[in-house]
């Protein structure tokens, strides 16, 4: 799987800092660790960026390109940031991200022609966020369809579905268990695209102890759906770790509570109890609450 390092990131207080002050060390460190680290893109994700707008995409893009020669995903929803960003990296970007919104199709996606980058597509419109499964597949025709006919074809274009926090009320579950749905029939709903998922996105608002085994335990399942890609935490030893194939007897687990099959939990450690728990609550056999670890 294809791993975006999420960790430059307006939304954390020192990169944020370090943006204002350019200040490159901080920005550096933390592009060499996630590339030791093994992630295979870098996500700079800079918010709506509205002061100085080029010269702080040059500087940023060019500051990461110093130290590191990974790919770039440019992360912004500012079409002139988009492009500042995109206009200055060496190698081939990904475009992060377009929608199917009016002014998102009409501002991001030609700069993905432009500048002959791959594209993330999310399936939101103007409506929203698609209610159910089948209208996030007719946003993603809509939308591949418009990209297409500027000249942008299916491979160059990944889709992101959406996640929703775990613990909204029910709703994050039922729409953890459709994605992975709408991962698995992807490639017959549209050949030849890729997937991805902002991952940290099903763990916001749990307590940060308890945010990693989400994260973990959900990207297990969405790769086992077919999943080609997530913006995560390439710092995460144990995240790594499982979908570089090792922590099999975790894996397995993993993929008997997808498929509903008996688990003795008698036999299990702690920690695989508590991945079973964690991906029972992904799967919505258990309500949320924080507490689901102790029930």
């Amino acid at each position: 799987m294809i791993i975006i390092g999420e960790n430059i990131h307006v939304i954390a207080k020192e990169v944020s800092q370090a943006i204002r002050e350019r200040n490159a060390k901080v920005i550096q460190d933390l592009a060499i660790q996630q590339k030791e680290a093994g992630a295979d893109y870098l996500d700079l994700n800079v918010g709506p960026v509205k002061r100085d707008t080029e010269e702080t995409m040059k500087w940023l893009v060019e500051c990461v390109q110093e130290v590191v020669d990974l790919p770039l995903s440019i992360d912004t929803m500012n079409p002139v940031a988009m492009e500042a960003g995109l206009k200055y990296c060496k190698r081939r970007p990904l475009l992060n991200s377009a929608s199917g919104k009016t002014d998102s199709k009409q501002n991001m996606l030609p700069l993905a022609k432009k500048y002959n980058c791959d594209v993330v597509v999310s399936v939101m419109t103007d409506k929203g966020m698609p209610p159910d499964l089948e209208t996030k597949v007719e946003s993603i025709l809509d939308t591949v369809t418009y990209a297409n006919e500027l000249g942008i074809p299916n491979e160059d274009i990944w889709i992101d579905p959406i996640i929703l926090p775990v613990s909204t009320a029910g709703e994050g579950q039922r729409i953890a268990v459709e994605n992975l749905e709408f991962i698995k029939i992807l490639q017959d709903v549209v050949p030849g695209v890729k997937s991805t998922v902002g991952l940290s996105n099903v763990s916001n608002g749990v307590p940060h102890h308890l945010r990693p085994i989400l994260n973990r335990t959900y990207l297990v399942m969405l790769e086992r759906s077919g999943l080609y890609s997530a913006i995560a935490d390439p710092l995460d030893e144990e995240l790594m770790a499982l979908i570089r194939g090792k922590m099999e007897n975790v894996r397995q687990l993993i993929y008997k509570v997808m498929d509903k099959e008996e688990i003795d939990m008698s036999s299990l450690t702690q920690k695989e109890i508590d991945y079973v728990k964690t991906a029972r609550i992904l799967m919505g056999e258990t309500l949320y609450s924080d507490a689901w670890l102790e029930i």
